[in-house]
């Protein structure tokens, strides 16, 4: 074992993988998974495939291929959290084989093994693996459409153009038409850069065009019946929506600009992304702002680079996401295998005076720096149980100890200790910082108390729409009544309806007439809180959530 790094490479891996799949099955705890699991179980209550509901209302708002990725694993293994979850985590393994495959195609097997370690063990792709939405379906679909784009670049094969037109349609029917901003930037970034201007305009480019757009049809034919065809529906509070024009233009445009159908309350910050990836692609987010400087360096220099497509669809994406007011820390997620490709040379033996010493600072910062967040953090969270930090602490040191000991290349243990770190601080927050959140989710306790046998025939109403982890836990449908609606709706004597403190408050404000059957303790915020973290303080950010009768 000793000096030889591809042992402790694949020791790493193994390690990462079993840290990205440790939240499968954990609760949800933001609204997305729980809106987006809701959406794909209606699919199956409804046994419909083409059209998504959500509360029963015609829902308009993401493409379809995720939900029925979750609707197939729904049939498969039943209704539950790591159903949801199996799909995109098995296209995050996708991700990891063509992060592979690409970098040793161009930088060889070291590097390819470094690329991939970095994208696993990325922070951000940790989380997104458990509070997971659309990014490692993306994730997994963008890399592997920039191979086959490279493979069909460099020599025409049926094989290529059909995978690269495939995975092309499966991403634009993930989040729309914007993806192929990293696709096709790719491929054109590869082809100016190398001055190859009449390739541009082959056939074969044409035929890829056409191949993506026949494989795209599915998500024209589903938003055609479900909205085109039915002016009459009421969405986004008017008639005569398009659904195809939605995919089109409104649900891209409209939310670069921030002024579409679904807009943030706050426009964004050109420099967002720029501090977001400092910890969202932590460790690695430092190192990989050095690395875009020092290609587009060698660009300007005119130096050639083994490849171009991923700092060119890598950077132009995090452009357009930068240049966007709609924006959120975990789009850049589907990029991040361009990324870590971008800064694993960085990585690899030995650099500038400047640059090895960049390269020592930043990763020892994080070493030190996360082991401690976690104690640090465990230690204000007092969790019930304390196996599985124990367990991360042993095994974690274990790992660092042998390559202190058996790695020579400063470049090869430090890499490797910085990825022991983050998983460290990974495997903590999937085994035990979640699990210690979920149980002032007062939605799931209500849906529990709702799938009682005694209740099990009462309809089920919520009054706002961002209670979808109650949506999701209940056992049957539920419906959606505005809060405002409350006095005038003809609720059925034996419904249940649950009541988060904001239309409590609202209730009581109006003097509507209920009877309150339980109430729940619930912390009512996605973002965590110092006060909630601390476990001295947390019953001063913690509020109720009510099933009540009229």
């Amino acid at each position: 074992m000793k000096d030889n790094p591809r042992i402790f490479y694949l020791l790493i891996f193994i390690l990462a993988l079993a840290v990205n799949f440790a939240g499968i099955n954990v609760h949800f705890f933001t609204d997305d998974p729980g809106l987006y699991a809701s959406i794909a179980k209606n699919l199956v209550y409804k046994k419909q495939f083409f059209e998504l509901f959500t509360y029963n209302r015609d829902w308009l708002d993401k493409p379809h291929f995720p939900f029925w990725m979750v609707y197939f694993s729904f049939k498969l293994f039943g209704i539950s959290e790591w159903a949801y979850r199996l799909p995109a985590l098995l296209f995050f393994l996708m991700s990891l084989v063509y992060t592979w495959l690409f970098t040793k195609k161009f930088y060889g097997w070291e590097t390819a093994a470094i690329a991939v370690l970095i994208l696993a063990t990325a922070l951000n792709t940790i989380l997104g693996n458990t509070d997971l939405r659309a990014e490692p379906y993306l994730m997994g679909l963008i890399i592997g459409s920039i191979y086959h784009i490279a493979g069909l670049q460099q020599r025409y094969k049926f094989k290529h153009l059909l995978l690269a037109a495939l995975f092309t349609a499966f991403a634009i029917m993930t989040k729309g038409i914007f993806v192929i901003t990293a696709i096709y930037g790719a491929l054109l970034g590869q082809l100016i850069l190398q001055k190859k201007f009449k390739t541009i305009f082959q056939f074969k480019w044409l035929l890829l065009f056409v191949l993506t757009f026949i494989f795209t049809l599915p998500e024209f034919y589903a938003l055609y019946i479900q909205f085109d065809l039915h002016p009459e529906k009421v969405v986004f509070d008017r008639q005569q929506v398009s659904g195809i024009r939605w995919f089109l233009w409104d649900s891209q445009f409209g939310r670069f600009v921030n002024n579409g159908p679904i807009n943030r309350k706050t426009s964004g910050s050109i420099f967002f992304y720029g501090h977001t990836l400092l910890w969202a692609f932590a460790p690695w987010g430092l190192l990989f702002f050095y690395a875009v400087f020092k290609k587009i360096k060698s660009v300007y220099k005119k130096e050639v680079l083994p490849e171009y497509y991923a700092i060119s669809g890598g950077v132009l994406l995090l452009l357009l996401f930068s240049l966007s007011r709609f924006q959120l820390p975990f789009y850049t997620n589907a990029i991040f295998p361009l990324f870590a490709i971008v800064t694993a040379p960085l990585c690899l033996g030995e650099l500038s005076k400047f640059g090895t010493k960049f390269r020592l600072i930043v990763q020892w910062v994080f070493i030190i720096l996360l082991p401690v967040a976690v104690i640090v953090l465990n230690t204000l969270l007092k969790p019930q149980n304390n196996f599985f930090i124990l367990t991360g602490i042993l095994l974690g040191g274990l790992m660092a100890a042998l390559v202190i000991i058996k790695i020579k290349e400063t470049y090869s243990k430090v890499f490797l200790l910085s990825c022991i770190a983050v998983l460290f601080a990974g495997f903590y927050v999937n085994t035990t910082f979640y699990n210690e959140i979920v149980p002032y989710k007062g939605q799931i306790a209500a849906a529990g108390f709702a799938n009682q046998q005694q209740y099990s025939g009462d309809p089920l109403y919520v009054l706002n729409a961002e209670n979808n982890l109650y949506q999701f836990y209940c056992n049957r449908q539920v419906d959606l009544v505005p809060a405002e609606d409350f006095g005038k709706y003809p609720f059925p004597a034996n419904a249940l309806i649950y009541v988060n403190q904001q239309s409590m408050d609202q209730l009581v404000h109006t003097h509507a007439k209920f009877t309150i059957v339980r109430a729940f303790t619930d912390y009512p915020k996605e973002n965590i809180l110092p006060a909630f973290i601390n476990a001295n303080t947390r019953s001063t950010v913690l509020e109720k959530v009510y099933l009540i009768r009229k």
